[in-house]
């Protein structure tokens, strides 16, 4: 009946989740106010970065380029942490345009007469990345750029930023026209606009194939053309004329608060439901049918334990004979306290940004608000690393908590910044964007050492100072002699086993977050991911504890690691999975985008693991308190 609950339980939640996606296509962040143009204003046009999938998004600057700069000076928009470790360089372009006026054609810089020349170096960047398929993104009124594309089955869709170019038998053409269509949304009674689509059509045309008045109008040729457009010498200077064009298109269907719909519906979402509801029937078949089997098995052996006239016999078998032991503190008692304090700081940081982000609060809107929310919480949530560490230590009879709490803020941290680290090296080499500048790892350094560390070091102080955990039985001073064991009692065979329930539960939206971060799309349905977070949860803990208890059951009673890494063990399956996916998804080229894809998914595997194992160890923690505090001990 237990179980049948819990399963309603679910069921309902998942209802709730599905309701909540629902009802938020026009939801939008709270505390954020449309911006109101009147007829003739200007409108910004921004330049955010430059990335391509081939090169794991090695983000560059848009002025990496020899693009046409403003009259004005040049500015960089203040951003958060989280956009300066995206990558992003929000600058001001050499656009202009007036709200509700069309251009058929303008020139931005260079002409016949006076073409815009670029040097053999710049005409090399250009083929090199219009090679590596990169694609220019930008924004206007905080709505990102996109380009629209038709299917073999005629369905609509929408690419994230337009090409920088083609390669054509071997040779680059830069696409040197831009054609911009803005949807705006026009209130009648005020007689204001709001923008709510952009979209561009980038072409390429030759020096030659574009006429210029003596006004700096520009008319482009008609009908078919027979050279392909404006190609990039690679043996020396290329002379360019950039123009663009602006038409504004009225959309009384689409409102501001759902403006964002386009470019969060650019899959097809149908599979993306229809798998995760089927993985979350399977997990809680197996996970339902794993709990009753458990729970009658240790009833009946629960209950054959505390009979009075039990044979003796029946004292010699079984996990009741282990009690002696099974609280006997493990080896690296420092190094597991560590490892569990972590892992508590990141479930909760995980837990409270899912959280906001369910609730929109952490948009795609908000440029780097995922990021930012994540180190913050990862941040404050040190207290609770540094309590929890340090009541465990002192659990397992350690002594010195100083030196625990130290190795707690600085053993997991330390191991991503120094990754980090390295592989800011290389991108600084590559002249990317997606290289931290100094000042911000100096910020990252001072919430590390001033807030993060002191917050720890207050919780183990607290943690170490409580009683520690009770165990129901005392532990004998001889330790005993471990049986030989079967051989698919092995840990390594155990931990295998272990990871195939969890890496069911949530692959497939593992498969919908690899490709938001590598393939440039929107991640947006969090009410999924938390109720795949749940179910990973109880995967975890139920096989853990299903495993520990068959172990126990052997007489094997060193289970406070073999909990850890048995859970943890999800994570193989998710690296694996990770080099399929670069292998049959990805087409990265050269050698640092694939030094960083496989550096950025260690340090995501190092999390997911410590995250999984201390689901896993307390889980189980729990399981064995509660059965050995049920039994009758002499």
């Amino acid at each position: 009946m237990d179980k049948l609950k819990i399963g309603h339980i679910l069921i309902g939640l998942a209802y709730l989740l599905t309701l909540n996606l629902q009802f938020s296509d026009g939801f939008y962040l709270p505390g954020v106010a449309p911006h109101e143009y009147s007829y003739g204003d200007k409108v910004t046009i921004r330049a955010v970065k430059m990335t391509s999938i081939k090169t794991a998004h090695l983000p560059y600057d848009y002025y990496y380029l020899p693009f046409c700069e403003p009259k004005t000076k040049k500015e960089y928009k203040p951003e958060n942490l989280g956009e300066v470790l995206r990558g992003d360089r929000i600058v001001n372009t050499a656009f202009e345009l007036r709200m509700d006026r069309d251009k058929s054609c303008d020139v931005l810089c260079g002409s016949q007469s006076k073409p815009k020349s670029v040097s053999k170096k710049d005409a090399k960047k250009f083929i090199k990345l219009i090679k590596q398929s990169y694609s220019v993104h930008m924004i206007v009124d905080n709505l990102p750029v996109a380009t629209k594309l038709v299917t073999q089955d005629n369905k609509i869709q929408y690419e994230h930023g337009f090409k920088l170019g083609v390669m054509l038998k071997n040779v680059a053409y830069l696409y040197n026209h831009i054609h911009f269509n803005i949807k705006f949304h026009k209130n009648k009674e005020k007689k204001t606009f709001r923008i709510v689509g952009f979209e561009a059509v980038p072409r390429s045309y030759a020096l030659d194939q574009v006429k210029v008045d003596k006004e700096g109008k520009c008319k482009l040729p008609e009908g078919k053309i027979s050279v392909p457009g404006q190609s990039i010498k690679n043996d020396g200077s290329t002379n360019l004329m950039f123009t663009y064009s602006v038409h504004w298109d009225e959309e009384e269907s689409i409102e501001w608060a759902s403006r964002w719909d386009t470019y969060l519906r650019m899959s097809d979402v149908q599979i993306h439901w229809f798998s995760i509801v089927n993985s979350l029937v399977i997990v809680l078949v197996l996970s339902g049918a794993l709990a009753m089997i458990l729970i009658r098995t240790l009833r009946r052996d629960i209950a054959n334990y505390n009979k009075d006239d039990v044979e003796e016999t029946m004292e010699e078998t079984g996990w009741k004979l282990v009690h002696g032991d099974v609280f006997r503190p493990p080896p690296h008692p420092r190094l597991l306290a560590c490892c569990v304090g972590v892992g508590v700081q990141i479930f909760y940081m995980f837990l409270v940004t899912i959280t906001f982000a369910m609730f929109g609060m952490l948009s795609p809107a908000r440029r780097g608000a995922l990021m930012n929310a994540a180190i913050v919480m990862f941040v404050l949530m040190g207290t609770i690393a540094g309590y929890t560490s340090g009541r465990l230590f002192k659990t397992l009879k350690g002594q010195e908590w100083k030196k625990s709490a130290f190795l707690t803020a600085t053993l997991y941290p330390g191991i991503i910044f120094g990754t980090c680290f390295i592989l800011n090296f290389f991108l600084w080499g590559q002249q990317s964007t997606g290289a931290v500048p100094f000042t911000t790892m100096l910020a990252l350094l001072l919430l590390w050492f001033g807030i993060s560390t002191p917050l720890v070091y207050l919780g183990s102080y607290f943690g170490y100072r409580k009683q520690p955990y009770e165990h129901p039985v005392r532990t004998n001073q001889i330790p005993r002699q471990v049986p030989e064991q079967v051989w698919y009692m092995h840990p390594i065979i155990c931990t295998l086993i272990a990871g195939v329930l969890p890496f069911g539960a949530f692959f497939i939206e593992l498969f919908f977050i690899l490709t938001a971060i590598w393939e440039n799309q929107f991640y947006y349905l969090f009410g999924f991911l938390f109720l795949v977070f749940l179910i990973l949860v109880v995967s975890c803990s139920e096989i853990t504890i299903a495993l520990t208890y068959f172990q126990l059951c052997a007489e094997n009673y060193h289970w406070w690691w073999r909990s850890f890494f048995m859970s943890g063990g999800c994570s193989i399956y998710v690296f694996a999975y990770c080099i399929f996916y670069y292998v049959a998804k990805l087409d990265i080229i050269d050698f640092v985008p694939t030094l960083l894809y496989f550096g950025y998914t260690m340090l995501m595997i190092l999390t997911f693991y410590l995250l999984t194992g201390t689901i896993g160890f307390f889980s189980t923690y729990w399981f064995i308190r509660r059965i050995y505090g049920a039994v009758k001990i002499d």
